[in-house]
């Protein structure tokens, strides 16, 4: 024991200079069912100079954890994620200590809710280990078969008839109608999964989760819309779950959310470009676009559902793109690179392979991925065109990042500007990301959610091509 305390106060002292916070210390779950989802992300930031360490984790039997990294370089984040086993119906109140490299004292995170129902078979697959990415072991891909179920919210009732989109990738890839019992079961590729529902008289739900053999049962909560009242169903008809075309699924998803509201971005352009057509980009009324894009794939986007709804708002553009138009992709974690040199906008199949095989992983050179990023604006500047940074992220821009302003501020004079586009960002981080847009020249998008990245990138692209 003395010698464990010996070692701990040792790798304190020797990084002393590390700072690491916290997002929250306390998680309150609420009122969990057997369908609820029973973790939580706890996000650690380094904002000292020097490199932090996780030492350990000490946390009671009903608790499980994973961490996305050992170690936290400065101006950079790791993620531990909690998750509660409760054991039996009631309150329940765990605490778990997190020992880190700058402090004596374990950080205390407290984690609260009430279980309201409890069944061992539900349990079963809710219970398996936290995971952040999926490793398969002696399974056979091939053979794993998904189920979906859609119910109501407040009651549980099953939902017959339900329309559920399923996207991987960023990618539609099926849609189909649950039967009378509200499920569907059917073969379906292993991995991270966006779950896309709507029913008759609810609110669209969505979700993504990592699909695989513990966790093969999907459970889908719709809540009623106030605004619609419904006659009751037909008991007596007989419903079948009906798998969706393969050529439907796009253009069904499409009709889906046609019936959303997009998260508005701060301004309109006129009522000239308000009436237009949402895809209309007709080069009599949009001047050509340089465009690179900065893109975050630091370890945070892994977390939930953040890749897959940069990568469909990114297909989104693509689809509308022109030959005169050019693009250039650029990506930062640990380091920034060119993922992408800069092609023409009917080279489609080129870039969507490029965005496809993105993967998250890393910390946070968001300065270092700006600056790449205006060095390559520069190579291609259109001066009859639209030279335009678009910098995806779901939070600040850390590591190496102390002067990114000034490089703003430098190639803004040089007619390039810069939007901001935030995925499930929080509101502190929103703070930022609209200054720095501001001081671009350009806007803050936000993209919370599946219609939100039908839109709202593309529109930002319309907005800043269309001629006065």
């Amino acid at each position: 024991m003395r010698k464990f305390i010996l070692y701990i106060t040792f790798l304190i002292s020797g990084s002393i200079q590390c700072q690491i916070t916290f997002d929250k210390t306390k998680v309150d779950f609420g009122e969990l069912t057997m369908l609820s989802e029973r973790f939580a992300d706890i996000k650690l930031t380094n904002i000292g100079p020097k490199k932090g360490y996780i030492l350990t984790v000490k946390k009671p039997g009903e608790v499980v954890y994973i961490v996305s990294g050992q170690f936290i370089e400065k101006d950079s984040s790791i993620t531990v994620r909690l998750q509660v086993n409760p054991t039996k119906k009631g309150r329940f109140t765990y605490e778990v200590s997190i020992f880190t490299s700058d402090k004596a004292e374990a950080t205390i995170i407290k984690l609260t809710g009430n279980l309201k129902e409890f069944s061992v078979e539900t349990n079963a697959f809710l219970q398996a280990c936290p995971d952040f990415n999926t490793k398969l072991k002696d399974k056979n891909s091939n053979d794993f078969v998904l189920t979906v179920l859609t119910i109501d919210k407040q009651t549980k009732a099953i939902l017959a008839e339900s329309s559920v989109t399923m996207i991987q990738n960023g990618r539609p890839t099926d849609a189909f109608i649950t039967n009378q019992k509200g499920t569907f079961t059917k073969k379906f590729p292993l991995g991270f999964t966006y779950f896309y529902a709507t029913h008759n008289g609810y609110l669209p739900a969505e979700m993504g989760a990592y699909v695989n053999f513990q966790r093969n049962t999907i459970v889908i909560e719709l809540t009623k819309n106030p605004d619609i009242i419904l006659p009751p169903p037909n008991q007596n008809e007989k419903v079948n779950d009906t798998i969706i075309p393969e050529h439907e699924v796009v253009v069904n998803l499409e009709n889906e959310l046609a019936n959303e509201q997009a998260t508005p971005i701060s301004e309109t352009k006129s009522l000239a470009f308000d009436e237009l057509d949402k895809n209309n980009f007709d080069a009599s009324l949009f001047k050509p676009v340089n465009l690179v894009f900065v893109l975050d794939v630091s370890a945070s986007m892994k977390a939930g559902e953040k890749l897959e709804l940069m990568k469909y708002s990114l297909y989104q553009l693509i689809a509308i793109l022109r030959p005169q138009d050019k693009i250039t992709i650029v990506t930062y974690s640990s380091n920034a690179i060119v993922l992408m040199e800069t092609m023409r906008g009917d080279q489609k199949e080129e870039i969507i392979a490029k965005v496809e095989g993105i993967k998250a992983e890393g910390f946070t050179a968001g300065g270092e991925g700006i600056k790449l990023g205006y060095k390559e604006a520069l190579k291609n500047y259109l001066n009859d065109g639209v030279n335009q940074i678009v910098i995806i992220t779901d939070g600040a821009f850390n590591r190496n990042s102390g002067d990114y302003k000034k490089v703003i501020k430098k190639y803004k004079k040089k007619g390039v500007n810069m939007s901001v586009v935030g995925i499930q960002n929080s509101e502190k981080d929103k703070i930022n990301m609209v200054e720095v847009a501001d001081l671009g020249g350009g806007r803050y998008v936000p993209i919370f959610k599946l219609v939100d990245a039908q839109n709202n990138l593309k529109q930002e692209m319309r907005f800043i091509a269309f001629k006065k």
